[in-house]
């Protein structure tokens, strides 16, 4: 009887169904697109700060590197000896340590000991400075000039002639400055670090084995710079290494050129059992910032950064986005979302006072109040799950086209600080920083989860149910004698 009374009125009120359903609709359409959106901010974060760390990385322990002594300098220093010959050429690298004052390699032990850290390894960031060219000598030439003019030269007096001091023609250097950077990563443990957001696409990467082979990596960038290949060889300091893999990034560009065995790297930067950044694994990531205070707790002098400060480092449109997403697009979501409720209470409510003859005459054929309530608030339901219905479809095409549009935002990538920044020669940041800014282009998409479905179910459902109890506890006021008073 209550279905077949509940299917009869909805469909003699087609309209202001379908204008309650809309309104809703409208409501959870706009918290689907919001949602999706925020989550594609999410992953696009994720996508950036891949970038910065290695994949698998919750936090990277340095040390920020002592300011210089007094008459020390810590920029390059290259001897050369000059030639005679001009088609001899000259070389020199200079390999220095980079990204903060060098660790021990015994302290990675130590943080991987810390409480709530999974695992840890060590890596050792290098720059190496290449100077190669030659010296051409000049040649000294004499001039002599006379005078006519006489002097007093001594005794006796007479004219003299004086020569032209020797000048030199000619010469000068030819020099040409190459500066790239070189990792050495434990090729034990490459799941964790600078080499885990790279992907080997020609060649193969490290094995257990080549602890201290001369073996490298490189960065396809680099390769196509120096037209590299597998099997291509190249010297560092005199040291020959072959290469036996080109790596592709994961996302944006690599900031390392050249990775080596890490001990091998320590052998080049005479920085034996010496690294530069600790990677680190937690063992839970929501006790990430919990983690960060025992390590710096524990080890004294260390700077711990994680990947919520990396993110605050993180500016440009995709930022900006970021925050509208999270911020404005949820009050907004929650103001409209609001408004459709109260406009389906309303809605509901002024259809029941069209109805008091129905519930009326329904009181006087013996319907308790309850049984009234329970029609308005069944034929409200149905209404939300229609508006549901259609906010899903509205909301999933609004997501799926901010897919297919694929808008793009930039990441600019700033210096988190604690040690410099990568790439900006000796001295410079870790394996996963940059001194200078580095802009990224990322598309945005908007997944639809099955969270934010459900989500959309449950404001239908509970936009029926606060227009139903509006609507139902006025209709359940109504008494027999107001059904006739009502007839004409």
């Amino acid at each position: 009887m209550f279905g077949i009374y509940l299917k009869r009125e909805l469909g003699r009120r087609k309209k202001a169904a379908l204008v309650i359903a809309l309104g809703l609709a409208l409501g959870i359409a706009l918290v689907i697109t919001v949602n999706s959106v925020s989550a594609g901010m999410t992953q696009a974060q994720d996508k950036v700060l891949k970038s910065l760390y290695g994949l698998g990385t919750d936090m990277t322990v340095t040390k920020a590197r002592t300011a210089p002594t007094s008459g020390s300098s810590g920029g390059p220093n290259f001897k050369f000896d000059a030639k005679s010959s001009s088609s001899s050429t000259q070389s020199s690298d200079r390999v220095q340590t980079q990204g903060g004052q060098a660790l021990k390699s015994s302290l990675v032990t130590k943080v991987a000991g810390q409480k709530g850290v999974e695992s840890a390894v060590g890596a050792l960031s290098l720059n190496v400075t290449k100077v190669d060219g030659s010296f051409t000598q000049g040649k000294a030439k004499s001039s002599t000039s006379s005078s006519g003019s006489s002097g007093q030269g001594g005794p006796g007096g007479g004219s003299s002639s004086s020569g032209g001091a020797p000048q030199v023609q000619g010469g000068g250097a030819n020099f040409n400055v190459n500066s790239y950077s070189v990792v050495g990563v434990d090729v034990a443990h490459q799941g964790l670090g600078p080499l885990s957001t790279m992907k080997v696409t020609s060649g193969k990467t490290f094995t257990t084995a080549q602890t201290g082979s001369k073996v490298a990596v490189v960065s396809k960038s680099y390769a196509k710079e120096k037209k590299y290949k597998v099997g291509s060889t190249f010297k560092i300091s005199g040291t020959k290494f072959t290469v036996i893999g080109i790596a592709t990034p994961d996302s944006s560009e690599s900031d390392t050129d050249v990775f080596v065995p890490l001990k091998v790297a320590q052998t080049l930067g005479d920085a034996k059992n010496q690294v530069t950044t600790i990677y680190v694994k937690a063992t839970d990531s929501k006790q990430i910032s919990t983690v960060k205070k025992e390590i710096t707790a524990n080890i004294s002098g260390t700077t711990v950064t994680t990947s919520a400060d990396l993110a605050s480092t993180v500016s440009g449109s995709l930022s900006t986005a970021s925050s509208l997403a999270t911020s404005v697009g949820k009050w907004l979501s929650i103001a409209v979302l609001a408004a459709a409720f109260l406009v389906a209470a309303l809605l509901t409510s002024s259809a029941v006072s069209r109805r008091v003859r129905e519930f009326g005459t329904l009181k006087a054929l013996g319907w308790p109040s309850r049984n009234v309530t329970r029609q308005v608030v069944g034929e409200s339901i149905v209404n939300g799950l229609i508006g549901g219905a259609l906010g899903i479809a509205l909301g999933v095409g609004a997501a799926y086209a901010v897919t297919a549009i694929s808008p793009k935002l930039t990441a600019q990538l700033g210096s988190s600080g604690g040690g410099g920044g990568m790439g900006g020669g000796p001295g410079g940041g870790g394996p996963g920083r940059q001194a200078s800014q580095n802009t990224l282009e990322i598309a945005l998409s908007a997944p639809v989860s099955v969270t934010t479905i459900a989500l959309a179910v449950g404001l239908a459902v509970t936009g029926g149910l606060i227009a139903g109890a509006m609507g139902g506890w006025r209709a359940s006021r109504m008494r027999p004698a107001d059904a006739l008073r009502s007839v004409s």
